[in-house]
């Protein structure tokens, strides 16, 4: 595709556009809204871009919030609703990754504010309505209107100097959600259909990323790509992959990309096993022979991280993470097991190719 401006106009309401310096526009976008107080949001890292926006709002920026964290701390969502009131913000502005999306949703899940999205990674969970939130150690969902955007804007230039490793780790991510969607209980063609378009942007747009970063179409390619994923995330439910990733990351704080990067090929293995025909086309795309090998190949092949060592957890966590995620029952191809799931997470702490 062409990174020039264009819109698509979702069944969900969601104003969604595609587009190079689409940034720019954001102020315009606040005046549609019928806002005109708002709260910029980023992490501490992303807080240039942040006083960018917020400069490029001008009068309509009541103020900068930069403390969005990994997984959604509940601690730090109710420290910037403090500083959401005293600001007076009538709309809520995220730009970043998962972090920052994540805080500008739970925000608005306790305010009901309108919210513009502007992600600079391919997490997708701009365009899904669920919230996940971590507190006490352990990370809980939700799904709400409420925390969908009202608009989201994909600028490929602020993805253009994305590091290729974070690309290819929030990259994955995103497929991740096609994945899981392609034998989910609650799929319809539809979802299916919007599915392989994820996929097939992603596995075309990741590779000529990796060999040309600053590609404006490339990486337009790759948001696409993202958007697909996410809003089939938000139509279906997830199974064993989101799980595993979801106690490892809120149970043990392991980056979110990352695990969601070298989890994926071992969760789509163990459900190969009762799904392998819904994963055909996952395959096909991928060229290889069976999905699990294909999605490590394909990883390995991007420099993706292999290792869950690699990320700080210990071997001696394992038997752990497997009874957390093992505890609650949830929809699922493949019956799970503890001792499976054991075995799966030793590949993926090990680095190996998939146990099953």
């Amino acid at each position: 595709m062409s990174a020039a401006l264009h819109d698509i106009n979702q069944t969900d309401g969601v104003r969604v556009r595609f587009g190079a310096g689409l940034r720019r526009e954001i102020g315009a976008e606040v005046d549609r809204l019928g806002a005109r107080r708002a709260l910029v949001l980023s992490t501490p890292q992303q807080c240039d871009l942040a006083l960018e926006v917020s400069k490029l709002l001008g009068g309509r920026a009541t103020g900068v919030y930069t403390k969005a964290a990994m997984h959604t701390p509940v601690a730090v969502t109710e420290d910037a609703l403090e500083h959401l009131k005293l600001a007076g913000a009538d709309c809520l502005i995220a730009i970043g990754g998962g972090s920052t999306i994540g805080l500008g949703k739970a925000l608005a899940y306790r305010t009901d504010l309108a919210q513009i999205a502007v992600p600079t990674t391919y997490a997708g969970s701009e365009a899904t309505p669920i919230l996940g939130q971590t507190e006490k150690g352990e990370k809980t969902t939700l799904s709400s209107s409420r925390v969908l955007p009202e608009v989201i804007l994909y600028d490929p230039e602020l993805v253009a100097t994305l590091p290729v490793g974070m690309t290819v780790t929030s990259g994955l991510n995103a497929l991740a959600h096609a994945a899981e969607a392609l034998y989910a209980e609650n799929r319809t063609p539809e979802t299916t259909r919007l599915a392989l378009d994820g996929i097939h942007a992603l596995i075309d747009g990741l590779p000529r990323v990796m060999d040309a970063p600053g590609n404006l179409d490339a990486r337009a390619v790759t948001q696409q790509g993202a958007w697909a994923c996410g809003t089939v995330l938000g139509r279906v439910g997830m199974a064993l992959h989101h799980k595993l990733c979801h106690t490892l990351g809120g149970s043990f704080d392991l980056p979110h990309a990352e695990t969601h990067a070298i989890i994926l090929p071992h969760a789509i293995a163990y459900n190969a096993r009762a799904a392998r025909r819904e994963l055909g086309p996952l395959t096909a795309a991928l060229g290889g022979e069976t999905p699990g090998m294909a999605l490590y190949d394909f990883a390995r092949s991007l420099g993706a991280p292999l290792a869950l060592r690699d990320l700080g957890i210990q071997k001696t966590d394992l038997d752990r993470a497997a009874a957390l995620a093992t505890q609650k029952p949830y929809p699922n191809p493949q019956p799970v097991t503890r001792e499976d799931v054991r075995a799966l997470l030793q590949a993926a702490w090990a680095g190996n190719a998939p146990a099953f």
